[in-house]
């Protein structure tokens, strides 16, 4: 497994070594030391989400207030997407700041966004399936949105695509409103 940090260096890349032939492949899409050893975190991850959505929908940019806050490993298991972290760590130097990056089952990458961190995701392909694992469960009362197409953080997104979003992530808040971590 190769981990690379990206322009935000607690988001991390993790690439898994990948053996094809002509049967397919086979990969090992998570290993609980190999993630310790690269996060820090030693906890168990505790949730697996799975969605799927279609070409356009833009979910996000998803987060949970302490102690709630969730970190996430995202994988795509059928189709692209982009996938967005936004830092929300008041004193950190890359506060404000976003790191985005294509998520395929071709490529076999997954995005680590720490806690302390929005997130968010476009589909790119017709469909696209993305399973996700949690470092806390879900706390609906915990849980806040930021508008995907905030001026301020200035995200972005790829061409060509026009957002379908939820109601809920129409009505997220500004940058300014949202609470920071």
């Amino acid at each position: 497994m190769i981990i690379t940090p990206l322009a935000i260096a607690d988001v991390l890349l993790f690439a898994p070594k990948v053996w094809r032939d002509d049967r397919g492949f086979f990969f090992e899409s998570f290993r609980q030391d190999t993630f310790a050893q690269a996060t820090g975190h030693t906890a168990p991850l505790v949730q697996d989400n799975h969605s799927r959505s279609q070409q356009g929908v833009l979910r996000g940019l998803h987060y949970q207030l302490p102690p709630h806050a969730q970190g996430k490993l995202v994988r795509v298991v059928e189709g692209e997407i982009f996938d967005v972290a936004v830092d929300l760590r008041q004193g950190c130097a890359t506060y404000g700041q976003w790191v985005g990056q294509h998520l395929s089952p071709d490529n076999a990458l997954q995005l680590w966004i720490p806690p302390g961190f929005a997130h968010g995701f476009v589909t790119l392909s017709p469909h696209a399936q993305v399973l996700y694992k949690t470092t806390t469960y879900y706390a609906p009362q915990a849980e806040c949105c930021i508008r995907w197409d905030d001026p301020t953080l200035a995200i972005e997104w790829p061409s060509g695509i026009v957002p379908q979003v939820s109601n809920k992530d129409e009505a997220g808040l500004a940058w300014e409103a949202a609470p920071k971590f």
